[in-house]
């Protein structure tokens, strides 16, 4: 700045730090004379996107907790218990169980190729991440992400969240609708979303509204159509896309919960059953035995 550049000049070389919503926004308030009002609407923004991604962070910590013990502790089972137990069953003399059989395949599998587990997720990472550079990779994973159940329907809130938020921010600081769609499209985080914004980008250079587009687009739901169009109508744009964003937050805070309620119990479920599974290939060659010490 003391060489002569604008401060959104010089903040643009820094885009490790400031994306390029930071810094139009900044250019637009250098623009306008109103900086100091675009850096409080800035600073709301941010803590705004911090709130909502630590909602999120809360709401996933839990069950990941869950899913890393109960991993652990089938992976001990399989290596260090079950092995001294075969011992044990290779004694009896007789066919064991085929529950038991599995069990003792599974616990060799994980004793012998336990480094063909670390090899397939570094294998599976190293693709995703591949995937994710390129335009086409981004969009079919956003896609696959935004159908799984319960997931993708806080993904998908998250994202129109995101949307209705940032681009409410942009046009308030002064920037017009098609940089500002320009600009979402960049930072919103979603590609399903964003090659939308650009189809309504597009749209309203050839001449459409807004609402009309997004409307066919099939990704955004309807009531954010018609309360767009409801703003473009009335001249408030702004404050609509607000109120879609406070519609969104509360829906974001429901969907968390039932993320939430749905999977502890199906986290619950399935641990209990692979602890059932271990018990009864365990207990049943067991009994077996007992009733052949009987008879003798």
């Amino acid at each position: 700045v003391t060489q002569g550049d604008t401060l959104g000049a010089a903040l643009q070389a820094h885009p490790g730090y400031f994306n390029d919503l930071f810094c139009n926004m900044v250019r637009a308030g250098e623009a306008s004379g109103h900086l100091d009002t675009i850096l409080e609407r800035l600073a709301e923004y941010i803590t705004r996107q911090n709130r909502l991604r630590s909602k999120i962070t809360s709401a996933l910590t839990y069950p990941m907790v869950m899913i890393f013990v109960g991993v652990a502790v089938v992976i001990i089972l399989m290596t260090f218990v079950v092995p001294r137990l075969t011992v044990l069953f290779s004694k009896v003399g007789k066919a064991l169980p085929a529950i038991t059989q599995a069990l003792i395949a599974v616990s060799n599998f994980f004793v012998n190729y336990w480094w063909l587990l670390f090899v397939v997720i570094v294998l599976l990472w190293l693709f995703l991440k591949a995937m994710r550079r390129t335009e086409e990779g981004r969009l079919r994973f956003d896609r696959a992400v935004m159908s799984v159940p319960v997931l993708g329907d806080l993904f998908r809130k998250t994202a129109i969240s995101r949307f209705a938020t940032t681009t409410s921010t942009l046009l308030k600081s002064g920037i017009p609708v098609l940089e500002a769609f320009s600009i979402v499209q960049r930072v919103v985080q979603n590609a399903v979303l964003a090659r939308t914004i650009g189809h309504v980008h597009d749209a309203i250079i050839e001449g459409s509204d807004i609402s009309t587009p997004l409307q066919s687009s099939g990704v955004f739901p309807p009531m954010v159509g018609y309360m767009i169009a409801t703003g473009e109508q009335s001249g408030q744009l702004e404050d609509l896309l607000d109120r879609v964003s406070e519609a969104y937050d509360e829906e974001i805070d429901m969907a968390t919960q039932r993320l939430t309620a749905v999977l502890e119990p199906a986290i619950i479920i399935l641990l209990a059953g692979v602890v059932l599974f271990v018990v009864a290939a365990i207990v049943i060659p067991l009994m077996q035995m007992g009733s052949l010490t009987r008879q003798a």
